[in-house]
């Protein structure tokens, strides 16, 4: 087991290179958005091209700071605008439209974003007094020429005004309309030209709500994406980020960061992007990092200590439903043993997903699996109850089909076997346990116990391969918490896909235990390796000593089986047995 296990150094970030750097990071130049997204740059400079179309649809957050950036771009970009000029001119028994005189309907701006928008401020309105008529611009007309960025959810929640200003859009003339049958035209308002661009933002599922109503314009309009990471491939790509970050602070008026900053930041970004070699441009989540540090800041520059403290208090705050997780765990109402060994019952790890709760909670969950003499039925008892969703459904099939596979039956299996997530109250879904009910499944059949000192997280394939799952941070820190609770042993630890090691950025008191060797990680990349380690067991007949060939699990079970289907019928009355 020890030659596998993870040094404490692999189970967060190694920037170890990058110090020299740190030094002066915060005097890099402002990054600009070419040079951290030249995709999405690239998109917005084909609005310039008069092939591009009208509309264009991007995949950003609808939020403040997102539309702010947006509009710097627009601006630094040199997007042409083509401004209208024009006012209106009331007559006896009409309203006409007049080129080329200012007034209050000519342009006036060439970039505007809007989160959100009524009808009325954006086509305008009017209003009669005294036989008077009054028309009042809208954001269309001091935006007319350039460019508007509005966020879907707003139009999606007022699909009238969006196929109305969809319909002007592509005609390129602004119509005067009334919203409701109690209004009219005081008189007739002749039309307007109408050059604009427009911007639509959303994320996936708004997208999503957009195409589905309007499939054509989906299917033809220019297409951008905000990327919220990008690769730490060297120096030139941190160089960018930390230019990225730099800007930030200088628009929002923030603190610049200490040489020892960066390195924390880093850090924490990886975690939430749950991988050592990403760096975030989640403009939301950098600025909230930053501006919840300056509480704890107490010199011009924002140090490493004010970020650390800062992301325990928001930990702190929000721990009130970890906390009671784990109670019910430590006072025995959910039972998960963290010491000694039991045939067919394993540690499996999940992540809990609380309605309106921001954060993930990693915990333990006890799975166990029976078997007894029948037809070889495997019953999966979440998905019986209705409470295992359908990823969990498919992992269950998959690993039934791998141990059936691995054993090269050629006679019938003789063991029904039951499986299920004991004190498991809600719905069961994903794949990522599928590696831990596989090593409880061979554990019942070979009837060898499974040390509840490790617990297992990981998904496997028909080859009976691990394959990499999500939440692997707070699945390890949910057992690792437990275990420190009732007292490290020494033995305890987590099996985790092999794939998992680049998404490890675990917070001290586990990689201080590791490093104290009282607490472990073993990485795997097969089925074998993990029952291995579980049951101090042999897989495969390549894995014994010459002298012990025939021990090993997948040899047990066989042995096992064809004990059970050669066992003797039970003898029939003396009186059948004169028809036999």
């Amino acid at each position: 087991m020890k030659n596998n296990e993870l040094e404490w150094q692999a189970l967060r970030p190694d920037y170890a290179s990058y110090q020299t750097f740190f030094q002066t990071a915060s005097q890099l130049p402002a990054s600009l958005l070419r040079e951290v997204q030249p995709r999405l740059y690239e998109s917005l400079q084909w609005l310039n091209n008069a092939d591009s179309g009208q509309f264009m649809l991007l995949k950003a957050d609808d939020s403040t700071a997102y539309f702010d950036m947006l509009t710097d771009t627009l601006t630094q970009s040199g997007i042409k605008t083509d401004p209208v000029v024009g006012s209106y001119q009331a007559e006896t028994n009409k309203i006409d439209w007049q080129e080329n005189v200012q007034g209050a309907f000519s342009s006036s701006e060439s970039i505007t974003c809007c989160q959100w928008i009524e009808p009325e401020q954006l086509f305008g309105s009017f209003y009669c007094h005294k036989d008077e008529v009054t028309l009042s611009p809208g954001l269309l007309h001091k935006v007319n020429g350039g460019i508007l960025v509005l966020s879907i959810k707003s139009l999606l929640a007022q699909p009238l005004m969006w196929f109305r200003l969809k319909k002007m859009v592509e005609e390129q003339r602004f119509e005067w309309l009334v919203w409701n049958d109690n209004q009219s035209l005081p008189l007739p308002i002749e039309s307007m030209p109408l050059n604009l661009r427009v911007i639509l933002v959303g994320d996936r599922l708004g997208l999503e709500e957009l195409e589905f109503m309007e499939p054509e314009l989906s299917s033809t309009a220019l297409y951008g994406e905000y990327e919220y990471d990008m690769y730490l491939e060297d120096e030139t790509a941190l160089s960018q980020w930390c230019g990225f970050v730099n800007s930030l602070c200088q628009k929002y008026s923030l603190p610049s960061l200490s040489a020892d900053a960066w390195e924390v930041l880093l850090t924490q970004a990886a975690r939430q992007h749950e991988d050592q070699l990403m760096l975030s441009l989640d403009l939301e989540w950098i600025l909230r990092q930053l501006r919840y540090a300056i509480r704890f800041n107490h010199g011009a520059s924002l140090n490493a200590d004010a970020l650390k403290k800062a992301e325990e208090n928001r930990l702190w705050r929000h721990s009130y439903l970890l906390e009671r997780s784990r109670d019910e765990i430590l006072q025995d109402q959910v039972m998960i043993q963290t010491e000694g060994e039991a045939v067919g019952q394993i540690n499996g790890l999940s992540v809990l997903d609380y309605p309106g709760y921001p954060d993930l909670i990693g915990e333990p969950t006890r799975i166990t699996c029976v078997a007894h003499i029948g037809d070889g039925e495997f019953t999966d008892v979440e998905r019986k109850a209705e409470l295992g969703g359908n990823l969990h459904a498919k992992g269950m099939m998959i690993m039934q089909a791998y141990l059936n596979s691995e054993l090269r039956l050629d006679q019938p299996q003789p063991f029904s076997t039951s499986i299920v997530f004991e004190q498991s109250y809600g719905e069961v879904d994903g794949d990522s346990a599928s590696l831990a009910e596989l090593c409880a499944f061979i554990s019942t059949l070979a009837q060898q116990p499974i040390d509840q000192q490790i617990a297992v997280t990981g998904a496997v394939d028909q080859f009976g391969q691990v394959q990499p799952i999500g939440g692997v941070n707070q699945k390890i820190e949910g057992f690792f918490d437990i275990c420190q609770q009732r007292g490290l042993t020494g033995a305890q630890g987590v099996i985790i896909p092999l794939a998992n090691i680049r998404h490890l950025v675990l917070n001290e008191n586990v990689q201080q235990a590791v490093k104290e060797e009282k607490f472990h990680i073993w990485p795997v990349t097969h089925v074998a390796e993990a029952i291995t380690l579980l049951t101090r067991q042999p897989y495969y007949e390549e894995q014994c000593e010459p002298e012990q060939s025939d021990s090993h699990l997948l040899a047990v079970i066989h042995d096992r089986i064809t004990l059970a289907n050669n066992q003797d019928r039970p003898k029939l009355p003396w009186f059948l047995r004169l028809f036999r």
